[in-house]
């Protein structure tokens, strides 16, 4: 580790501490203000919505202007949008809320780079080790955002409208965090216009792989993590209860970035991945099996664990998918597709939990485990076919 990595581990936290918040909130406040209850986690789904049309947008600011100036453009956004947020929770606007969210998703499309940007910052040797430590600055946000959410949420006359404040000041010192930091210098243009075209970068097996399994797992975390707050005030569970469940799921999602790069060398990546996917199926048996919140505690923590071995080992599979010079645009492409699919679990997790109930939306978050565990299986099975050939 060195100084911008820890900056940068920060800068995830913050960032982290943002995601939570959201999660913990836009989903409560939509159902306030929403015409019908199915549109209540519309707002967290015009985040993921935002990230994804912003992709394009971020791999040529990325380009142009290099990571600090694209990170901070991100932030700033993040600071104006937060402010826009307020404004809606204060209005009752519910579709500004929604556009406030829209917007939003442009910082949330920049800061999923944080996770690539420290690969750059290590030496090749260190590469999983650099990623997996930035991860787990995710600890910060695990803390300081459902006690946001919490401690925040009656500060002023409107319910949150205090929280979106406060995550102004948030971005606004990650701001100030970047401004120390210093990122490896960009390719020559002449190096950066060359490289493979994408089609044929994502038609390889590793990079398909990559992208589901990152995509997939992501969406799955999301679908129920982003009902979760709804199902257990659904239970007559205190929002207290559920910024506990929320802190300790993301505990699980960042706790253990500090040993899975290590565990990633030792075991290798198809393997950390795989017991990740194992985990996020033994968090939906814990989550059938009633809605207590020992369960809803229990749960989400081995979610939270499982998305960790699975997001860092698809974006350490994803590091062999590209050269440096096509970096831009094969993360891009990555990013454009966790985005999507978190975009149709954020809406599926609304609709499902208000209309279907907890249960049904933990059997339909099966189907893409299931999918998950075949992409592993075929891309682990072509490796030993070729050792073998």
């Amino acid at each position: 580790m060195n100084r911008n990595l820890w900056l940068l581990a920060i800068c995830q936290g913050l960032f982290l501490t943002n995601n939570v918040t959201f999660i913990a909130i836009n989903g409560l406040v939509g159902l306030a203000l929403a015409p019908l209850g199915w549109m209540a986690t519309l707002p967290v789904m015009g985040y993921v919505v935002g990230g994804a049309l912003s992709t394009g947008i971020v791999a040529r600011t990325q380009k142009r202007f290099g990571r600090k100036t694209s990170f901070q453009l991100g932030l700033l956004v993040a600071v104006l949008s937060a402010l826009l947020c307020c404004y809606a929770a204060y209005s009752r606007n519910f579709w500004l809320l929604v556009t406030a969210t829209v917007v939003a998703g442009y910082y949330n499309a920049n800061a999923q780079l944080y996770r690539f940007a420290a690969a750059e910052l290590a030496l090749p040797a260190f590469r999983e080790k650099a990623v997996s430590l930035v991860m787990a600055g995710g600890l910060i946000g695990a803390i300081a955002g459902p006690n946001l959410a919490a401690g925040t949420r009656t500060l002023t006359a409107v319910p949150f409208a205090g929280a979106y404040l406060a995550l102004a000041g948030v971005a606004l010192l990650a701001m100030a965090l970047l401004a120390f930091m210093q990122f490896p210098p960009a390719p020559p243009q002449h190096a950066t216009s060359g490289g493979r075209p994408l089609r044929e970068i994502m038609r390889q097996p590793v990079f398909i792989v990559a992208a589901a399994a990152g995509a997939l797992g992501f969406g799955v975390m999301n679908l129920l993590m982003a009902a979760t707050p709804i199902a257990m005030q659904v239970c007559g569970l205190p929002f207290s209860d559920a910024a506990l469940v929320l802190e300790w799921h993301v505990i699980g999602m960042f706790a253990p970035g500090f040993f899975t790069g290590h565990l990633i060398k030792r075991f290798g990546t198809l393997s950390i991945m795989a017991i990740g996917l194992a985990l996020n199926v033994t968090c939906v048996v814990i989550a059938l099996s009633g809605v207590e919140l020992h369960q809803f505690l229990a749960a989400l923590f081995l979610l939270g664990v499982g998305w960790n071995f699975l997001f860092t080992g698809a974006t350490t599979l994803a590091l062999t998918a590209y050269r440096p010079e096509e970096k831009d645009k094969a993360q891009g492409a990555l990013n454009f597709c966790v985005f999507a699919v978190l975009a149709l679990s954020s809406l599926a997790s609304g609709v499902l939990v208000t209309t279907q109930g907890w249960t049904l939306l933990n059997l339909g978050s099966l189907l893409p485990l299931g999918l998950t565990g075949v992409a592993l299986a075929w891309l682990a099975l072509r490796g030993r076919r070729r050792i073998t050939a």
